[in-house]
């Protein structure tokens, strides 16, 4: 049987998926905190809500909010009321991040559609505060989150966003995630049209991508402070 990186041909002459005799179902990501140098991805709780509501109050506007689900809870009890959503969702399995030089929390993000049969999940509800934005927690963060589920045996980890929310994009493009293709007019949210980008990272592309990150962040390019010599995409050839 031929065979090259996508496909195999069979015995009609047939183009098929590559062979996979060993594959087996994957196990659900069981919620385990995730350890960084910078920050620490921990089970979300109810009691997360106060310094999570503090951190997101830092803004000075909710234009952070504009592409997500939700409104930006403006008293802790309807922070209350978004946590407990995430937290009571069975397809989600979500995480608060604390940022280590800090000492708080500072953004939620999930692993969500998640498949273990197909060995398939995405990161998604990404909400930073401005306390993570532009710093390396938030790298460091979709990192420890990328290298648990590929350990896992994950063959794919899929990244989805609002067409025109151009700064998410860029950030899973920055990671390594490949655009694969636009959904147009697949929901609606917040009384707007929404057209989805979806970009992916395979299990075959990790190794390479999971390198560059773990260079990038090591002391030799990162101090202690999160201050980068190099960017990112020096290391991401």
């Amino acid at each position: 049987m031929m065979m090259n990186a996508a496909h195999c041909i069979n015995e009609y002459g047939q183009p098929v998926g590559e062979a996979l005799p060993d594959w087996k179902p994957v196990t659900l990501p069981a919620g385990e905190v995730l350890n960084g140098r910078f920050c620490q991805l921990i089970p979300l709780e109810v009691a997360h809500s106060e310094a999570l509501f503090n951190a997101f109050s830092t803004a000075q506007d909710d234009r952070d909010w504009t592409w997500l689900g939700a409104e930006q809870p403006v008293t802790v009890e309807q922070m209350q009321a978004w946590v407990s959503h995430k937290i009571e969702d069975p397809q989600l399995v979500p995480y608060t991040v604390i940022d280590k030089m800090r000492n708080q929390p500072s953004g939620v993000v999930c692993y969500s559609a998640i498949d273990t049969s197909n060995g398939a999940l995405e990161i998604g509800h990404v909400t930073w505060s401005v306390l993570m934005q532009r710093r390396v927690t938030g790298t460091e963060a979709l990192f420890l989150l990328l290298s648990h589920a590929f350990g896992l045996g994950y063959r794919r980890v899929a990244w989805r966003c609002d067409s025109l929310n151009t700064a998410s994009r860029r950030a899973a493009e920055r990671i390594g995630f490949t655009f694969e293709g636009r959904f147009r007019q697949v929901m609606t949210r917040k009384q707007r049209n929404r057209d989805t980008d979806w970009l992916s990272i395979i299990d075959r592309e990790w190794p390479a991508i999971s390198a560059a990150i773990s260079t990038w962040l090591g002391e030799d390019n990162m101090d202690k402070h999160g201050v980068q010599k190099h960017k990112l995409d020096r290391f991401l050839l």
